[in-house]
């Protein structure tokens, strides 16, 4: 039987009036079995622990944390650390065992006050606005923003990447894995459990599951499907040096040297001509496969003939180059 895999960390928990832990923020996490309690080192949280409710209702408390990384996640400090571990480089996408991960973490309201419960926000919003004014606060200061109310934060709040560039903190959840080099650009989006390999351009939707090469472009307004809404099993990804070019998608993956044509959707179950010169040049049909069967393949262009309206797959010998001077972060 093979050896579990374990990580371990301090955290710093938010804790509201029913319980309920809000979130846990680990700045230092470890893979590996964690120390017998007399070994453990301090938390070193110091004047940031208070056991009694600020007014947001919130307690912060210390949190130390061991997780069996193969078995499903059994706590909500559990499930943060997990997601700490992905944006921290110390696990790469779908390779932890996440399951139940939604079950155990409790909707909030992200403010830049920190995280609210949903149930009495109002009143305590009311209390912290009033707070500010009454201790001479200017007005901006006093103003309780709502960031979003979500299970999952911003990755920036928690952990911050080293090499890489992202234009809009909002749309990188915990949980990203971001390899240096990486640029996230404002209108780009990359998911819990998703990200980069290596050196990339970010301007699209990289969903969940979903894990991006190095040298590769997933260009503006571009899709990615990834395993959530739709409940399958299938992880699509981006080989090295492809393009999924403005406003395309995919449902399958691409493979090394790929390049799928701006606005051109494939899935697995899209009908594809494969180009053949001598049979195009004879008049006669072209070979037709589906999407799926060309999931993963390297060295294909993906195209729709804009005489016929077919889509189809030809041969491609070379793969795309990024701009250095764009990614060094």
């Amino acid at each position: 039987m093979a050896e579990q895999r374990k990580a371990w960390g301090w955290g710093l928990a938010s804790i509201d009036a029913a319980g309920n832990t809000l979130d846990v923020w680990y700045p230092k996490a470890q893979l590996g079995e964690a120390p017998a309690e007399a070994d453990r080192p301090n938390h070193g949280f110091g004047a940031l622990v208070h056991e009694g409710p600020d007014l947001r209702g919130v307690r912060r408390l210390p949190v130390f944390t061991e997780s069996n990384l193969d078995e499903p996640i059994e706590s909500t400090a559990d499930a943060y650390l997990r997601l700490h571990l992905m944006s921290m480089r110390l696990a790469k996408p779908n390779t932890l065992n996440l399951d139940g991960i939604f079950a155990k973490l409790n909707n909030v309201v992200w403010t830049n006050y920190g995280p609210f419960a949903v149930e009495d926000f109002t009143q305590r919003r009311l209390d912290v606005m009033a707070a500010g004014v009454e201790s001479g606060m200017p007005g901006m200061r006093a103003d309780v923003n709502v960031l979003a109310i979500d299970k999952f934060p911003r990755m920036l709040d928690y952990v911050v990447p080293s090499g890489v560039r992202i234009g809009d903190g909002d749309r990188v959840r915990l949980g990203a894995y971001l390899s240096e080099g990486t640029t996230v650009m404002h209108a780009g989006f990359v998911n819990f459990n998703a990200g980069t390999l290596g050196t990339c351009m970010i301007e699209g939707r990289v969903s969940q599951g979903v894990v991006v090469g190095d040298g590769s472009d997933v260009g503006g307004g571009a899709s990615i499907m990834g395993t959530l809404s739709g409940g399958g099993k299938l992880r699509n990804s981006i080989g090295e040096h492809s393009l999924l070019g403005a406003n395309a998608g995919i449902g399958i993956s691409l493979g090394d040297n790929c390049v799928v044509e701006a606005g051109l959707y494939v899935t697995a179950g899209t009908k594809i001509e494969v180009f053949d010169r001598e049979k195009a040049a004879a008049g006669v049909d072209l070979d037709v496969v589906k999407g799926a069967d060309l999931s993963g393949k390297n060295n294909i262009l993906f195209i729709r003939n804009s005489l016929t309206g077919a889509i189809q797959a030809r041969p491609r010998k070379s793969g795309i180059e990024l701009n250095d001077a764009l990614h060094k972060n």
